[in-house]
C-alpha cells in the first residue's frame, strides 16, 4: 500500500454532512497537505474530477485492538513485539482500505506504533492509543490461567493490559500510560468474554480505584473508557466519571439516563460477538471464552435500540480480533436493524470525533479539518449498509490529503 502524490483539489463533488443529513450541490474541495484549505468556489485546472460522486468524512472506528492477531488474547504476551507490529501494519492498512481513516485502540497499541503511523513510516490510519488497559487481579485483562502466578507488566511485553490492585497501583499505572503520551486510559469495569477467570456479570475495581484513574485522566486532560457489560458495572462507572463505555450489551433504562446526564459515550461492538460465535473456536478462542459469548450476543441489539431512542451519544466500534478484522464494516449492517442511516453515520464521524476530543478536526469536511475523506459510488443516507461492502461502495480513500493506492 502507498499514498499517491498529494491531491490539491477535488472538483464536481457533492459533500455529505452527517449532522444535517444533507448532500451539497457539486462543489470543490481544496487541500493543502494534511488539511482542507477551503470548500467551494471554481474548479482548479489540475483538480481531481469526482464526476458528481459523494464525498463523506473518513470513517472512525472507536474500538479496535490492532496488535491482537488472535482471539486468544492470553497468548499475546508471549509473542515477539516485532512480529505483532508487522501484523498491526497489515491490520491497519486493511482498515484504511475499508475507509477507516482513524482508529482508536482500546488496549495494546503503544506510543511507538502511533508515532510510526503519524510519521508516515508506513501508510496507516491515524491511531489514537491508550497503551495498556488497567485490570484488577482476576479481571478482564488478567489473562493468567487459575494455576498461573506470573504476570509481566513490562511495556515491551505485548499484553493488552497490566494488573493493578489498590489506589496507589492504579494511579501509578495510569500515570505510566499518560507518561508515554496516551490519548486515553482503559479500565476493565466488568468481566468479559476473552478473559479466562472472571464472570461477565462481575464488577471490577473499587469505587476508590476507579475514581483515582478518572482523577489522573482529568489531570492529564484526557479521559477514561471503561469495558463494561452489565447495567450495574456501567452505571457505577458513569457515576464515577468514566466518559466512554465499551460494549454495554446489558444496559438498562437507568443507564440511558446516566449517559445523557453525564454527556458520556457508548461504543457498542456488536459485530465481534457474531464473529466470535461463528469463527472463535476455529481461530483459537479458548473454550471457556466460547461459553461466555452467548451471555452477551443476544442482548446487544436491544441495548443499542434503547440507547438510540434515549438520545445517548453512540460511536462506532468493532473490536474484532485476528482474521475477524475482515468483517469490520459489517457493523453498519447490524446497526441498520435498529438505527437510522444518519445516526449510524454520525457515530462513525462527528460523534466519534467528539469522543476522541477532535471535534471539528476529524469527522467533517470543512475548512481547517484534516484531509481524510471518502469518494463514494452510492449514497449511504439512502442505504447505510452499502458501507458494509466497501469494495463496491468506496471509489477512493483520501488519507492525509493523498489518495490511497493498493
Amino acid at each position: 500500500m502507498k499514498l499517491e502524490a498529494p491531491t490539491s483539489a477535488i472538483t464536481n463533488v457533492r459533500i455529505l454532512d452527517p449532522e444535517t443529513e444533507r448532500i451539497s450541490e457539486p462543489t470543490t474541495i481544496r487541500m493543502s497537505g494534511d488539511h482542507i484549505a477551503s470548500v467551494g468556489g471554481d474548479a482548479d485546472a489540475d483538480a481531481l474530477d469526482a464526476a458528481g460522486r459523494i464525498a463523506m468524512p473518513g470513517l472512525i472506528d472507536c474500538h479496535v485492538h490492532v496488535l491482537a492477531n488472535t482471539p486468544d488474547l492470553g497468548s499475546l504476551g508471549d509473542e515477539s513485539p516485532a512480529y505483532l507490529t508487522a501484523c498491526a501494519i497489515n491490520t491497519m492498512q486493511g482498515a484504511l482500505r475499508r475507509g477507516f481513516t482513524t482508529l482508536r485502540d482500546a488496549g495494546g497499541a503503544d506510543f511507538g506504533l502511533a508515532r510510526a503511523a503519524a510519521e508516515g513510516l508506513f501508510v496507516a490510519p491515524r491511531l489514537f492509543f491508550g497503551g495498556k488497559s488497567l485490570s484488577q487481579t482476576g479481571g478482564h485483562a488478567d489473562m493468567r490461567a487459575p494455576g498461573s502466578t506470573v504476570m509481566d507488566n513490562h511495556q515491551c511485553c505485548p499484553h493488552i493490559g497490566m494488573v493493578c490492585d489498590g489506589v496507589d497501583e492504579v494511579r501509578r499505572g495510569a500515570r505510566q500510560q499518560f507518561r508515554t503520551g496516551a490519548d486515553h486510559l482503559k479500565l476493565m469495569l466488568s468481566g468479559g468474554v476473552a478473559s479466562p477467570t472472571d464472570r461477565v456479570d462481575s464488577t471490577q475495581f473499587s469505587d476508590e480505584e476507579i475514581r483515582a484513574a478518572v482523577e489522573e485522566a482529568e489531570a492529564a486532560n484526557r479521559y477514561v473508557l471503561g469495558h463494561a457489560y452489565t447495567a450495574r458495572a456501567i452505571n457505577r462507572g458513569l457515576r464515577l466519571g468514566v466518559r466512554s463505555i465499551e460494549h454495554g450489551n446489558l444496559l438498562d433504562e437507568e443507564t440511558v439516563s446516566l449517559f445523557v446526564e453525564h454527556d458520556a459515550f457508548l461504543v457498542p461492538t456488536l459485530v465481534t460477538y457474531q464473529r466470535l460465535k461463528a469463527d472463535g473456536a476455529r481461530l483459537g478462542l479458548p473454550e471457556a471464552s466460547q461459553q461466555k459469548v452467548d451471555d452477551v450476543l443476544g442482548a446487544g441489539l436491544a441495548a443499542l435500540r434503547l440507547a438510540d431512542e434515549g438520545g445517548v451519544n453512540i460511536a462506532y466500534g468493532s473490536d474484532l480480533l485476528g482474521e475477524m478484522w475482515h468483517h469490520q464494516s459489517r457493523e453498519f449492517e447490524i446497526r441498520a436493524q435498529v438505527q437510522s442511516a444518519g445516526a449510524i453515520l454520525r457515530g462513525a464521524t462527528t460523534v466519534a470525533a467528539r469522543l476522541l476530543q477532535a471535534e471539528g478536526e476529524l469527522g467533517v469536511i470543512a475548512e481547517g479539518a484534516r484531509a481524510d475523506l471518502l469518494l463514494l459510488e452510492s449514497n449511504p443516507l439512502e442505504d447505510v449498509t452499502v458501507l458494509a461492502r466497501p469494495e463496491e461502495s468506496i471509489h477512493r480513500v483520501i488519507s492525509r490529503g493523498s489518495a490511497v493506492a493498493p
